[in-house]
């Protein structure tokens, strides 16, 4: 039989989840500590991590290292929810833990972005930088993005979407409630 060059060998895997439970199920019988996670999941879930922060939608991020501490901070936290007698595929399942680990970094680096580019443009610190510039290129910080204002008006349509759909879905729900009732009930 043909060995395959996966990095993370998924039957390996779920062998050593299998085991660990066992441990932790035979650890609580004699009433001793749950036993640390096996070394070897530790590092398929780094690996898991760092080759998902390679593929070309988180590639381009400088946070990629919290990115990756996250998803397998994530995947540690969510490790005993993780049930080989239901699910047979950990590699999928610690795949997208770590995904939506790295959109939520992804969502609150941004905001921070916002905000970080907000006060800047409110306190006009952009527009003084170029006439107190000494020869010192002080603006590098924010080569990130060509137009900041674009960013921001980006950021803020995008907020503005999300709540009105939010608020577009209270008031269906409130309008279905109301058309259920007779007019003397209300």
């Amino acid at each position: 039989m043909a060995k395959s060059n996966h990095y993370v060998n998924n039957a390996d895997l779920l062998k050593a989840i299998i085991q660990y439970k066992k441990d932790c199920k035979d650890a609580k019988a004699i009433g001793g500590s749950k036993p640390k996670i096996p070394e070897y999941v530790g590092s398929c879930l780094q690996l898991i991590a760092e080759n998902l922060s390679h593929k070309p939608n988180f590639n381009q991020y400088t946070f990629k290292e919290e990115m990756i501490g996250d998803g397998i901070e994530n995947c540690i936290l969510y490790f005993d929810n993780f049930d080989p007698k239901r699910f047979k595929n950990p590699f999928a399942y610690f795949t997208q833990i770590i995904y939506y680990a790295f959109l939520r970094r992804i969502a609150r680096e941004k905001k921070q972005l916002y905000i970080k580019y907000k006060a800047t443009q409110e306190y006009g610190i952009l527009g003084n930088q170029h006439s107190e510039n000494d020869g010192n290129d002080t603006n590098s910080q924010f080569e990130t993005y060509d137009n900041i204002s674009d960013f921001i008006g980006n950021f803020e349509e995008s907020k503005r979407k999300k709540k009105k759909e939010k608020k577009t879905r209270l008031e269906l729900f409130m309008v279905e409630d109301v058309t259920n009732f007779t007019p003397d009930e209300l």
